[in-house]
């Protein structure tokens, strides 16, 4: 009963951890021969393994015949802290879904584009289809338009130097000068919203949020007929938004 009840582990996948494991205790790299007799892994087996790590860009090997870690662990390692950072937020956004009965976005403004980094939704509050991407629809998104607010003017001259103004709902805003009217007079403030401009039926209420020096957005979206909750949805949105960079802001 024991054996059957036991994990099925895949040995050659231990050997291949271990060995990352060693590789990562040489700061300055270290042979394949030092590696495999730390590891007590036969050499052949050892110089087997580091060629699958060199090339899968787990593993660098080094002019000198050492071994260090590759570029691909650094990739995982930022994914996994992103992961981590996402983690600590999840529960403030399922509380505004809940609380608002609207689905609730975070986004961050990254290498000159707004991407949407986490979405809580459920079947009271269905997520709006995004059927145009972040990336060209910043204008007329309250998510989108809740970072250009905060963005400095040559930010904003950048951003919207590269981006097309897309007419995608009859009330979407499509001239630069007038959306920056409305940034800079937004009656919410520092709340924005998108009242039916990136989908008809839809409106969203969309805070600024920070992580670190990284700045994003917290939204909700609600059915047009909501309209009139927009006031108390951002008196929801600001304490809200604050915990979210707290928790964003926090060392890992």
């Amino acid at each position: 009963m024991a054996a059957r009840d036991s994990p099925t582990l895949i040995t050659s996948v231990q050997r291949a951890l271990r060995l990352l494991e060693e590789v990562s205790a040489h700061e300055n790299g270290a042979p394949a021969k030092q590696l495999a007799r730390d590891t007590g892994l036969p050499l052949a087996t050892a110089y087997h393994l580091l060629r699958t790590l060199v090339h899968d860009g787990y593993v660098r090997k080094l002019d000198d015949g050492g071994y260090v870690l590759g570029d691909k662990l650094q990739s995982l390692h930022t994914t996994g802290r992103a992961q981590r950072l996402l983690s600590r937020v999840r529960p403030a956004l399922a509380a505004l879904r809940d609380e608002l009965a609207g689905a609730a976005y975070l986004t961050f403004y990254e290498d000159g584009e707004i991407r949407v980094a986490e979405i809580v939704d459920g079947p009271r509050a269905p997520r709006v289809d995004l059927w145009v991407g972040f990336a060209d629809a910043g204008h007329a998104t309250a998510l989108g338009k809740s970072v250009l607010r905060e963005l400095d003017d040559e930010a904003r001259r950048d951003y919207l130097a590269r981006h097309h103004l897309a007419d995608l709902t009859p009330r979407t805003v499509t001239s630069p000068p007038e959306l920056l009217r409305r940034l800079d007079s937004a009656p919410l403030a520092p709340a924005v919203t998108d009242l039916e401009e990136y989908a008809l039926g839809t409106v969203c209420v969309a805070v600024p949020v920070y992580s670190g020096d990284i700045l994003g957005s917290l939204g909700v979206s609600l059915p047009a007929e909501r309209v009139s909750r927009l006031g108390e949805v951002r008196g929801r949105l600001l304490p809200a938004a604050s915990r979210v960079t707290r928790s964003l802001s926090l060392t890992i």
